[in-house]
């Protein structure tokens, strides 16, 4: 350059004089103008000369023998203005193309020697390059359908093949091919990229901090590959979004691939072996391939697997692994069917990962929960429900099956306190026992966050779309589809519903078998069906158990007789229906309908009888039996009783019967005519019917006789209409509790549209 100065400070040199120059070198001078355009910019008033010196070297040359003139001029656009790129194309197109021919200098083979030159002092034996080169040459052959058509060209021959890919293997060691060509294949169109002198600076970090890491980490590769990037050092990640141009880009890697709280590095936590950190290795592929100048900026599966695949890592890890961490990655996104990108603005998932977080537990998440539980528990209930009760009150003492639904917050475990307080609660209704214990079944949910996880990612993406809709989502996340929204939003919605099925696994129900009077049922994780019901689940799963009937046998009655009534043969009906809901027997839905039907036709088919009504002298004022009752005549109340075969046959028994007296014959009176008998009185005209009302008030100790009495006897006439009135004082504080109980026992009757209670 000293001479080159020199040269054009003066007039342009003669061609004869250059000639000499070069014949008194000997003839092999090799002849560098680098920096060309620096210089001018320099001494831009000595262009014109330089121009003309430049030329008159070129007429030199072109009579000289075994020598070379080699000229290097800057390509990047960075580097030069537009004085700059004014004076390349006067030097290229006037000067150079006459007599020079353009020479492609940074190709992968003059990289590879270039890097060996310039980063590595020995590259080790011969021997291990070559079985390095084969061993990859083998694992590519086998799977040349599922690598890139670029490196395993389908025309060739099998021997061709493989002697390329050994070759490239050897040429590109102790790189992987794919490290070095994926400068040359993606980066090189890049305006701001220098090429040669930027590939090596990426690369000269590059292998020190490879070098270091292997040795910390004990996790040799035979290859650099590009999974083996230092994305994780600041430094290197500089040089690299330097070189590439995009430092915005340093957010997403961050979270992504590279940083210490990155969805890669939780995804790598249980990796092991030659699958150690797969996903950040394969995220470090996906930068670098869907970087740079290309046009379609995509990372395919095809080029992943041949960056990161190997002898140790199979294809279909490389696969699992893109996928895993697309689905995780907030910047990283699937594009068509095989290709991956990474872009510094957010994806859908960042959003609703935002949205997620803003929730809030107490006002946001827990109704919601609840709301849903609640709404798929009562969706086809065939049976009362009582949704998360907080005192044991809140559950009725009903005759009647019904279900109760603990709160998502009670955890189902063996032993603990929510197994305490159900059985608590089933045992005593406030400070009273309760007489159907049976009658509650708790369903109580399992242990764990999943469905409060699922509720939570329904809200965020409920959220999503109603910002989407409003059109007040912020720019820096990518542009939304509102179908694909919809569509997402629909799915987390499934997967809470399905959650709900899944969680609520576990029935307690009453048995006094137990220690603690509780038997617990573990349904299993369930799956909503069409028209299944969350309710008919749970009584599916009661009578696969034997702990839920639909109905009663003469056998069932007959062998569980209660041996205190054995020898009186009569089982009071208030005991026969408690039997059916405090574990003596097996639970029926309800057992007053159930009863009431199956009883009238045992006393119509002669298995059982029913009296009614004892009479101090133990008579009974009714018996029936092998005749027909109308089911809402019997009465579950004190003084009716169900009566074995036997028994009610003994009282049927008719009377033995005595001698019949004697017609009294009327005497004739003597002399006088036979007497007739009298006729008798035609009936009075007027009225044929009467109405007769009962009215007055009763003492609560003759309640029941009352009814068993006199409702029974009214009923033998038409027109029967019957009304009451009840009014009774209590403390306030046990008001809402007694009306409560009064609105449930009139629900059970079917009463309560026609009861009012004031």
């Amino acid at each position: 350059m000293a001479a080159l100065g020199q040269a054009a400070k003066t007039s342009p040199p003669g061609t004869e004089s250059i000639g000499k120059m070069i014949d008194a070198a000997g003839g092999s001078v090799l002849v560098l103008f680098d920096e060309v355009l620096n210089f001018l910019n320099r001494h831009r008033d000595m262009a014109e000369s330089f121009h003309a010196f430049i030329q008159n070297m070129t007429v030199a040359m072109t009579g000289t023998t075994r020598s070379a003139a080699v000229i290097s001029l800057p390509r990047s656009k960075v580097e030069m203005g537009d004085w700059d790129w004014e004076w390349q194309e006067r030097i290229t197109k006037v000067v150079l193309r006459r007599v020079a021919k353009d020479l492609i200098a940074n190709d992968e083979t003059e990289i590879s020697e270039v890097i060996r030159r310039r980063l590595f002092e020995d590259l080790g034996a011969e021997k291990a390059r070559m079985e390095v080169a084969k061993e990859y040459t083998n694992w590519c052959f086998e799977r040349r359908n599922q690598l890139p058509a670029e490196w395993m060209s389908t025309s060739a021959s099998e021997t061709r093949l493989r002697e390329f890919l050994v070759s490239k293997f050897e040429t590109c060691y102790p790189f992987h091919p794919a490290t070095l060509s994926v400068f040359q294949r993606k980066w090189q169109t890049l305006t701001q990229y220098p090429q040669t002198r930027g590939t090596l600076a990426t690369l000269a970090q590059w292998v020190a901090l490879a070098y270091q890491k292997d040795h910390k980490h004990a996790r040799p590769e035979p290859l650099i590959t590009l999974g083996s990037a230092p994305l994780d050092v600041p430094e290197f990640l500089s040089v690299a979004l330097g070189q590439l141009g995009d430092s915005k880009l340093s957010p997403a890697i961050e979270a992504d691939i590279s940083g210490q709280h990155s969805h890669a590095c939780a995804l790598d936590a249980d990796t092991k072996g030659p699958l150690q950190g797969i996903h950040r290795r394969v995220g470090a592929a996906i930068l670098f391939e869907s970087s740079g100048g290309q046009r379609e900026k995509v990372a395919h599966l095809p080029e992943l697997r041949f960056a990161i695949g190997g002898p140790s890592v199979d294809t279909t890890s490389v696969d699992n692994a893109a996928i895993t961490l697309e689905n995780k990655a907030y910047y990283i996104r699937k594009v068509s069917s095989d290709g991956f990108q990474i872009r510094q603005q957010a994806t859908l998932k960042k959003v609703v990962n935002d949205r997620k977080a803003s929730l809030d537990t107490e006002t946001d998440v827990k109704p919601a929960v609840r709301s849903l539980v609640q709404k798929i528990f009562e969706k086809g209930a065939s049976v009362p429900l009582v949704v998360y009760p907080t005192d044991s009150t809140d559950i009725q003492d009903s005759p009647r099956l019904v279900i109760v639904l603990a709160d998502p917050d009670s955890e189902w475990s063996s032993g603990g306190a929510v197994r305490k307080r159900i059985a608590e609660w089933t045992r005593q209704r406030g400070k009273s026992p309760r007489l159907y214990p049976g009658s509650p079944v708790w369903c109580v949910k399992k242990r764990g966050r999943e469905l409060r996880e699922k509720v939570e990612w329904w809200l965020a993406w409920r959220r999503v779309a109603q910002e989407a809709r409003d059109g007040s989502l912020g720019q820096e996340y990518e542009k939304i589809d509102d179908k694909r929204v919809e569509t997402h939003l629909k799915s987390a919605e499934d997967e809470a519903h399905q959650q709900v099925w899944s969680d609520y696994r576990f029935i307690a129900v009453a048995d006094p078998a137990e220690p603690d009077g509780i038997r617990e049922l573990d349904i299993g994780a369930g799956h909503a069906h069409g028209q299944d019901t969350m309710c008919g689940r749970v009584l599916q799963t009661l009578k696969s158990h034997s702990l839920l009937s639909e109905s009663v046998s003469p056998t069932t009655l007959t062998n569980s007789w209660p041996p205190a009534f054995k020898e009186s043969g009569a089982w009071p009906l208030t005991s026969l229906r408690q039997s059916f809901l405090n574990g003596a027997l097996t639970r029926l839905l309800d057992p007053d309908t159930v009863l009431r039907t199956k009883i009238a036709d045992f006393v119509l088919r002669g298995e059982f009888g029913l009296a009614s009504s004892p009479n101090p002298d133990a008579t009974y004022a009714q018996v029936r039996f092998l005749e027909l009752i109308p089911p809402d005549e019997i009465a579950f109340q004190e003084g009716v009783f169900l009566l074995t075969k036997a028994k009610a046959q003994s009282l049927k028994a008719p009377a033995k019967p005595g001698p019949e007296p004697a017609p009294v014959e009327p005497k004739p009176t003597p002399g006088g005519p036979t007497p007739e008998p009298s006729p008798r009185p035609a009936p009075l005209p007027g009225p044929q019917t009467k109405t007769i009302r009962v009215s007055g008030s009763l003492p609560p100790e003759v309640w029941n006789r009352f009814g068993t009495k006199v409702i029974p006897k009214l009923k033998t006439g038409t027109d029967v209409k019957t009304t009451v009135s009840f009014s009774m004082t209590i403390d306030l504080s046990q008001a809402p509790t007694v009306e409560a109980d009064l609105r449930q026992i009139l629900g059970d009757l079917g009463l309560s549209g026609k009861v009012k209670i004031e």
